[in-house]
């Protein structure tokens, strides 16, 4: 039996498309984008809090207003670390 090179090029096409599809679906559902502001305890925003991913190689400063935002799994752990404050981690 003789397979055309058609054939074979039509079915890998059916064939990565969907899975494709799937892997970026399934990507996004992991990978959040996070945004948020830093104050403290008075309520004022904290510009150049570091803003970190545990585990993870990306992070954050914040801004003037004390926002941040950035991407990280949906179950993450964020580090937030500032001179003169003690070091804390929010799931």
């Amino acid at each position: 039996m003789i397979i055309s090179t058609q054939w074979i090029q039509l079915n890998r096409r059916k064939f990565l498309l969907p899975l494709v599809l799937v892997f970026t679906i399934s990507i996004g559902a992991i990978a959040q984008n996070i945004k948020g502001k830093v104050t403290d305890d008075q309520g004022q925003s904290l510009p150049g809090v570091s803003v970190i991913v545990k585990g993870a190689n990306n992070g954050s400063i914040t801004d003037a207003d004390g926002n941040y935002s950035l991407t990280a799994d949906k179950n993450a752990t964020l580090v937030f670390t500032y001179i003169g404050y003690t070091t804390k981690e929010v799931a």
